[in-house]
């Protein structure tokens, strides 16, 4: 796993650096509104229902202009993503840390609106909860889809949505979805 992460921060070090010229740095941080999608959790023989948890994610950018108009956005994420089950009175949540690379092509609408699209691998770093079900699986591969709005050339706010193209644990079908709202600076 540590090869991993390292291998990873190495490629986005590199794949930004052979642009040098055409390249900004980041940071970024905001908000998940996450979920998981799928089929319920029966725990005890009883059948939980899932709901949406509000979590977190921050990190790092670097975006590279390829030509005008276009240009690639790899990032090194945090994210929590995850979902709260409840039966009757009872309801815990399963809260899952992810690293998260996302590599992005961004396409400007204009001077301030670029279409951000592309795919994300995460790595399950950590995992919270409160009762023992279905165990997670240890890598994750989704796709986004969002909008940047560039309200300087250095601060930018972002909306997009994440969602899961594999499986979230070993024995359940469950897929994580997570819409973000994120602020940033480039530097």
């Amino acid at each position: 796993m540590k090869k991993i992460i390292i291998a990873a921060i190495f490629v986005f070090v590199g794949a930004a650096s052979t642009q040098a010229q055409a390249v900004k740095f980041g940071l970024k941080g905001g908000i998940n509104y996450a979920n998981q999608s799928g089929s319920d959790i029966t725990v005890n023989n009883l059948n939980y229902k899932k709901s949406a948890i509000t979590s977190y994610h921050a990190g790092l950018i670097a975006e590279i202009v390829l030509f005008k108009g276009f240009a690639v956005q790899p990032e090194l994420l945090y994210s929590t993503k995850g979902a709260s089950y409840k039966y009757a009175l009872t309801e815990f949540k399963n809260e899952l840390g992810y690293l998260s690379i996302p590599v992005l092509a961004k396409i400007n609408l204009n001077k301030s609106i670029s279409l951000d699209l592309g795919p994300q691998a995460s790595f399950l770093l950590s995992e919270r909860k409160n009762v023992e079900f279905k165990d997670p699986t240890t890598f994750e591969f989704g796709g986004i889809a969002g909008l940047t709005l560039n309200l300087t050339r250095s601060i930018f706010l972002q909306g997009r949505y994440v969602f899961g193209l594999t499986e979230a644990s070993k024995d359940a079908e469950v897929k994580n979805s997570v819409v973000q709202i994120s602020a940033g600076l480039k530097f």
